[in-house]
């Protein structure tokens, strides 16, 4: 209701009479009445939240924040929650599944920094052994020397009785360390922290696609099981062998059961990225793997071995005989030589085998030949699968191997056009151009 006051002299055609008068003049406007109903807001939960995330690891935290969420959602939408459980396999993701993979990815962030941890250990190990084995050997070479031309008495028997011990010190310290190859065993760990580094950022890439299903899970947790096969953390009883007869690629993945040798049939329908080129692409590719690159670094491999069980034996040996010349040096003339000539050359061995690394460069062949082999296992496991909307989308494998192999994608296609003109010939191109 609108009142509006208007005086008279607004108004000249107004009579004396009615200008005496004050009349009001009111005026009455209807307007709609119109309420606005508040917006139906959900209502989120914030009294404990403190208190949750100081007592709740982040996979406990994601599993209540999606159920709250979900929760939210359907009440606010209005949907019925027997049809939301109806549609809850295609349209969102299990909390369960997600708080498992988040359980699993805590468990692979841990085994990064315990690897990172040991493999940086096992290095001091290589740096310090080395150094202190050096050291005792040269200064029983020298005791040998100073008792060669000491005079016969307390000089002479107090260096050669402490030439003698530093000797065989460094004898049983070396025959330890040339058994469990510091080096090595380092680099084990830290192929490990890699690998792991990569199982976690790839559920970290699965959980931000969404939609993860059980199978992840299972996936997820056979590959740390398998890492943890390959490279394991304690020493006795479960340390990988040194000394293996012939060399064999590392294997961290889950093996799985061979496909029969199938592909693309010629009624077989195209799609999911493949076709019959890119499938022969891929088999060319394969064939150079395993004709170059796989069997150039197990060769090479090979040859580190013998070296290595060389360097491996000759140490120790050269230190025991030098031990035993420096027992006998006054009995002898050539018990000084063989005392103070063994102990400098086994300082140069073991210079060689452990400041060079030839475990590590071993290690490291081998984890080559395991790249390779995981990258034949899976391009296999795809080209023999016949239904091709089982298989890994075609462009995305491609985009992979290429990317693997250090080459862009017509590269890629030049690789495998020249491995089939070549029909494995000794000029063949290896298909790695990162290593």
């Amino acid at each position: 209701m609108a009142t509006i006051q208007a005086p008279n002299k607004l108004f000249p055609f107004m009579t004396s009479s009615s200008c005496s008068r004050r009349r009001s003049i009111t005026a009455t406007i209807n307007l709609p009445k119109t309420r606005i109903a508040p917006l139906p807001f959900p209502k989120l939960s914030t009294r404990s939240l403190v208190e949750e995330l100081d007592r709740m690891s982040f996979y406990e935290i994601a599993t209540a924040t999606a159920t709250r969420t979900e929760k939210d959602a359907i009440s606010t939408s209005g949907i019925n929650t027997n049809d939301t459980c109806v549609r809850q396999g295609t349209d969102a993701s299990d909390p369960t599944v997600i708080a498992k993979l988040y359980a699993i990815m805590e468990a692979v962030a841990d085994r990064v920094e315990m690897h990172k941890n040991i493999g940086e250990q096992r290095d001091n190990w290589n740096n310090l052994l080395l150094t202190s084995i050096n050291g005792i050997t040269l200064t029983a070479s020298t005791m040998c020397g100073l008792a060669a031309i000491s005079d016969s008495g307390a000089p002479h028997a107090t260096f050669k009785i402490s030439s003698t011990i530093l000797y065989l010190a460094a004898t049983v310290m070396l025959a330890i360390m040339n058994t469990i190859q510091p080096s090595q065993l380092a680099e084990e760990q830290r192929n490990a922290s890699r690998l792991f580094k990569q199982l976690q950022a790839r559920i970290q890439t699965m959980l931000a696609i969404g939609n993860p299903t059980i199978s992840d899970v299972n996936e997820a947790l056979e590959n740390v099981l398998a890492l943890d096969r390959a490279y394991p953390l304690p020493l006795l009883g479960a340390m990988l062998e040194k000394f293996p007869s012939t060399v064999k690629p590392a294997v961290w993945w889950p093996q799985k059961k061979q496909k029969k040798v199938e592909g693309l049939g010629r009624n077989m329908d195209i799609g999911n990225g493949w076709n019959r080129k890119m499938e022969d692409e891929m088999r060319e590719i394969v064939g150079v793997l395993k004709r170059k690159d796989k069997e150039d670094y197990l060769r090479l491999g090979e040859v580190a071995l013998k070296v290595n069980k060389i360097l491996a034996i000759s140490g120790p040996l050269l230190t025991g005989l030098a031990a035993m010349g420096s027992a006998f040096v006054g009995t002898n003339p050539w018990a000084v030589i063989v005392g103070v000539v063994g102990g400098a050359l086994a300082s140069v061995v073991n210079a060689m085998e452990h400041g060079g690394q030839v475990g590590m460069v071993l290690e490291m062949y081998r984890s080559n030949a395991g790249f390779f082999k995981l990258m034949e296992e899976t391009i296999e496991s795809n080209i023999n699968e016949r239904d091709v909307r089982t298989r890994e989308n075609g462009k995305m494998l491609e985009i992979k191997v290429a990317l693997q192999l250090g080459r862009s994608l017509s590269d890629l296609k030049n690789l495998a056009a020249s491995s089939s003109l070549s029909n494995g010939e000794a000029t063949e191109e290896f298909a790695s151009k990162l290593f």
